[in-house]
């Protein structure tokens, strides 16, 4: 079928398969080296647990068959090798069945990290990998030009992030309405990075224009990309600047690079030389790819609904096999940014002018003289499950309580996750606290007197002084 397939998009199709696949090895990476901590044998919220009380139907995965510390690191450094593979190419040597074998295999194997990991894994970037992972199974190597249902398939996805977030948006906050989100946005986002004070300090006109633009960008653009080009190619790269502005404005894990590899899919990069030649594609191809839009179609049904209600969710998966989701970030905006500041004393009794020692974490704030550091596309789970717990103790119930055992403990795997730790593995301390602060950037007059980026204040204790065993002196 002559219409089934578009060569125009070949170097589109490359430029999304490789990002795609730079994010799966960000993913695995992230799974190789926090895996053993949060969800291991000795984690704060082990997968041997949840497997025992979760059926197999609910959560897929082949950590039902195994969940020892062992195969889950083997199981994060082989998806880390197959996606560095799929970063060089490999799928472009192969076959176009061992290919598309090829890409199911970080998708298979990342369905199971993501379905047994709980809190941990619970962002929606999570079924947004999985979401796109699985159309790349069906995109085709250099033995096929792009299949045209999956393309559109792509600019579904888009679609619904964009589309999604905008009206999750517009029906959220007031501030979003009003222009005025972004007076507190970067400041008390979940992770600012290093230009996140910078553009704090903006003029407000300049957060105005921001919040404007935004709402152009999702709710405006999302429709275009199912015109034809050059439209829907403009739209997919003010998508992409849009997203290069949230990349340099914070840390929003892999969200953003995964946007832009969805938005790149719909570029039309063919240039004055023209389309590449390729085969015709195999007729088994084509039946795929078209069982695999009805099935997508079928499935949309949920999503889609979900956008034109009123009561609209965000980041919601509708099947176990995250195959279509629902999207949307922000809807509302904290206006105050808090930080639980986590210290340790090796004293047998805490008083008054106990020297408590702080616990230093790689992404969120502690120390007001650190600046904020560029860590996205890597995703530090607990940073950010500790910005939640912030905003209220109940993100924190499942697992702070483990956490703080392994501090006390001196768990070396939970250590691994702090940029510092003032006491050893070997000498852990007697007591642990953790208390509430309230974190503002520094004016510019003040970030020069002082060279601090932040100021803080004292709100409240958010644990008190805890120790293993009342009864135990060490």
């Amino acid at each position: 079928m002559r219409w089934f397939t578009e060569p125009d998009y070949w170097l589109a199709r490359l430029i999304f398969q490789r990002t795609l696949a730079a994010v799966y090895l960000t993913a695995f990476l992230g799974a190789a080296l926090q895996f053993r901590a949060l969800l291991g044998e000795h984690g704060m919220l082990p997968v041997r647990r949840y497997v025992a009380r979760t059926p197999f139907r609910r959560a897929p995965s082949v950590f039902h068959l195994r969940s020892d510390d062992r195969f889950l690191a083997c199981w994060a450094w082989a998806g880390c090798a197959v996606s560095a593979a799929l970063l060089a190419g490999a799928d472009a040597l192969l076959p176009l069945w061992a290919g598309m074998l090829l890409w199911a295999v970080p998708w298979v194997m990342y369905l199971s990290v993501v379905n047994v990991g709980q809190t941990w894994y619970g962002f929606g970037w999570e079924s947004l990998l999985l979401e796109t992972g699985f159309l790349a199974v069906f995109l085709g190597n250099d033995e096929v030009a792009p299949p045209v249902l999956v393309l559109l398939l792509l600019r579904w996805v888009l679609f619904r992030v964009e589309f999604g977030a905008g009206l999750i948006k517009i029906r959220g906050d007031e501030c979003w309405r009003k222009l005025t989100c972004l007076d507190h946005h970067h400041e008390t986002q979940p992770m600012p990075g290093p230009l996140s004070r910078f553009f704090h300090h903006l003029p407000k006109p300049v957060h105005r224009v921001e919040v404007a633009a935004n709402h152009v960008t999702q709710l405006a653009l999302p429709p275009l990309l199912f015109t034809p080009q050059p439209v829907a190619g403009w739209a997919a790269a003010l998508m992409i600047v849009t997203q290069l502005w949230l990349v340099l404005s914070g840390n929003f894990a892999w969200l953003n690079w995964l946007t832009i590899a969805l938005a790149a899919s719909a570029l039309d990069l063919s240039g004055p030389a023209g389309p590449r030649e390729f085969p015709p594609a195999p007729v088994w191809y084509e039946a795929v790819v078209i069982a695999v839009t009805v099935l997508v179609a079928v499935l949309s049904y949920r999503p889609a609904r979900n956008l034109l209600s009123r009561r609209q969710v965000m980041n919601r998966s509708f099947d176990p096999l995250h195959l279509v989701n629902t999207y949307g970030a922000f809807g509302s905006v904290s206006r105050v940014r808090y930080e639980i500041v986590v210290e340790g004393t090796a004293e047998r009794t805490p008083r008054t002018d106990t020297g408590w020692r702080v616990y230093e974490f790689p992404g969120k704030p502690t120390d007001v003289r650190r600046r904020p550091g560029q860590f996205a596309p890597y995703h530090l789970r607990l940073d950010w499950m500790m910005w939640f717990a912030a905003l209220s103790p109940a993100y924190a119930r499942p697992w702070f309580g483990a956490f703080v055992e392994r501090l006390l403990t001196g768990d070396r795997d939970t250590l691994r996750l702090l940029r510092h730790s003032p006491f050893p593995p070997d000498a852990p301390p007697r007591y642990v606290r953790a208390r509430l602060f309230r974190y503002r950037f520094t004016s510019r007059a003040h970030r020069r007197e002082t060279g601090a980026y932040w100021e803080r204040t004292y709100v409240r204790d958010f644990l008190p002084p805890t120790r293993l065993d009342p009864d135990d002196d060490r």
